[in-house]
């Protein structure tokens, strides 16, 4: 596992879910006398994409982030985007928020699986970066802040070898690999199964710095080429592109999946909850005495942003949404009817004597969403 992974996993998450929020504020249905009196179009859009990117790039927040340390888990990096996508006035319901969490994380898994060589996923960083910094155009003391995160990207990453970028990609596929949201465009564009799997193409450029396979070389001792043999490469590949640049200026050399995929809206098809994860969870807390989940209550302050297509649909999405999504709070109440659990609780006893968790994993995440909570 690499301990350079998080910025990139940060940023390019935060870059996908940019594109859609912007996407979908452009595209969101508000009255015409509305919109007219709240200068919506342009005003407010602005106003939500800059306060998130304002808390996206603050600066205590990114030297937090660039620490060398491992990836944190998917719920606290869920938690993470939560907080962020409501650093504005804007407010989603909580499925919208399950749809834009899913759209992002599919969009960079897919990004990321087609990199013709790990280093790539560095430029593919960049084009996400790119595209935040024309955000924010107008606003000179957010550029400054994006600039900022281009040169620490620039230092962290670009003098790394080519066995490092494999093991930030590797890191990378290991987080992603159970997410299988599938979504409507991949599937109507056959690049993903119906199993939430990804197809990938055996077509297109080489890595740069490479040949079309098709050719064996044989030597002999003295290092003279001594025979050729052709093969069939089973595939359409064809040259390597020329090397992007990986300065804060300069051609990325964009290929058609680095860019803004979510220039078409996104529909996310649902799929069935596996119910096994909360039975466990449930018969855990009646055998430890109690089960109480409290539901977090929702702000209605600011604007409400929808990412489905009607209201309808989004209230549909919230009732039928998999139990397993409701990050709802367990407390068990382990001192409940002590007596008629006296060996569990000599049980727990032990547990709390030998059993104590190391601070190391058990506060994973939580210096970045304490800052958060204070920006």
């Amino acid at each position: 596992m690499s301990s350079r992974t998080l910025p990139l996993l940060f940023i390019n998450l935060g870059g996908e879910m940019l594109y859609i929020l912007d996407q979908r504020l452009r595209a969101q249905n508000i009255p015409p006398d509305k919109a007219k009196k709240a200068g919506w179009i342009d005003d407010d859009r602005r106003r939500v994409m800059n306060d998130i990117i304002t808390t996206m790039f603050n600066k205590k927040f990114l030297e937090e982030l660039f620490k060398p340390q491992e990836l944190y888990s998917k719920k606290a990096l869920r938690t993470v985007f939560d907080r962020l996508a409501h650093a504005s006035i804007m407010r989603l319901n909580q499925a919208s928020m399950d749809k834009l969490y899913d759209l992002m994380t599919m969009a960079f898994k897919y990004q990321v699986l087609l990199c013709p060589r790990p280093k790539d996923i560095l430029l593919v960083s960049f084009n996400h970066m790119d595209a935040i910094k024309d955000f924010v155009k107008d606003t000179p003391s957010i550029l400054g802040q994006v600039d900022e995160t281009y040169r620490q990207l620039i230092e962290m990453y670009t003098a790394l070898s080519s066995g490092e970028f494999q093991l930030i990609r590797q890191t990378l596929l290991i987080f992603f690999q159970d997410m299988h949201i599938r979504v409507s465009i991949f599937l109507k564009d056959k690049v993903q199964n119906s199993n939430g799997r990804f197809v990938l193409p055996t077509s297109g450029p080489v890595p740069h710095g490479t040949l079309v396979p098709c050719l064996i070389r044989m030597f002999s001792c003295s290092g003279e080429e001594v025979m050729r043999r052709q093969f069939s490469n089973g595939g359409n590949y064809t040259a390597a592109l020329r090397e992007g640049s990986f300065e804060i200026f300069g051609d990325r050399v964009k290929w058609p999946w680095s860019t803004n995929t979510h220039s078409c809206v996104y529909q996310q098809v649902n799929v069935a909850p596996n119910p096994l994860a909360k039975e466990e969870l449930n018969m855990l807390a009646k055998l430890m005495g109690g089960l109480e989940v409290q539901k977090p209550g929702n702000a209605d302050n600011g604007f409400r942003v929808n990412l489905f297509s009607t209201d309808e649909e989004e209230e549909e999405a919230l009732i039928s949404r998999p139990d397993d999504l409701l990050y709802g709070v367990i407390n068990i109440q382990a001192t409940k009817d002590q007596q008629a659990n006296a060996e569990l609780a000599k049980i727990m006893g032990q547990f709390a004597e030998s059993g104590e968790q190391s601070p190391s994993s058990s506060s994973k995440g939580d210096d970045l969403l304490a800052m958060m909570d204070g920006l």
